[in-house]
């Protein structure tokens, strides 16, 4: 029997099966609820959690869905058989199971496609080498110049308030 293990620190990862049933009870599995009872989870996040038949995705495909889509790379599944697949399929990510590790057998009626990994993004680069991206490369300041700017927005501070003060007791006067 097939099961399905998630663990609890898992991301980036796209289960996907074909539904061995009739097109209305794979149509039911779209209610909030379906899923998790028919997986015999608790809960699942359907934001993360799609059903939906082949056929929807028309000239896009099952394998382009997958690319496009959800940011599989290509050398993870074999095109041609995703190609020729027909009927219903229940996309499961790891987001859906709200970080909770689990271990449960699949029904009968789920058949494994496959589980595929997003692709990451890549933090690599080259160092940046221009002056303005220096530490401190910024102008700075006299102390004394510094002052007298904090003092300008003090005052521009105070003299806003003052305004509102006084436009307020003139607005209550007249």
């Amino acid at each position: 029997m097939t099961r399905l293990d998630v663990s609890a620190t898992e991301h980036g990862v796209i289960r996907l099966y074909s539904l061995d049933m009739r097109p209305e009870e794979a149509r039911f599995l779209q209610e909030p609820g379906a899923v998790a009872q028919l997986l015999g989870a608790e809960t699942l996040d359907m934001d993360h959690v799609e059903v939906f038949p082949i056929s929807d995705l028309e000239e896009l495909g099952l394998d382009g869905y997958l690319t496009e889509g959800l940011g599989v790379p290509e050398d993870q599944f074999d095109r041609a058989d995703l190609r020729a697949r027909t009927g219903w399929v229940l996309m499961l990510r790891s987001r859906a199971f709200g970080g909770r590790a689990l271990d449960l057998p699949l029904p009968a009626v789920l058949k494994p496609i496959g589980t595929y990994r997003e692709a990451g993004t890549d933090w690599t680069g080259t160092p940046i080498e221009t002056a303005s991206a220096l530490p401190h490369s910024a102008p700075r300041l006299s102390p004394r110049a510094a002052r007298r700017k904090a003092r300008n927005i003090g005052f521009a501070l105070f003299a806003i308030i003052m305004s509102l003060i006084i436009v307020g007791l003139a607005w209550l006067i007249l």
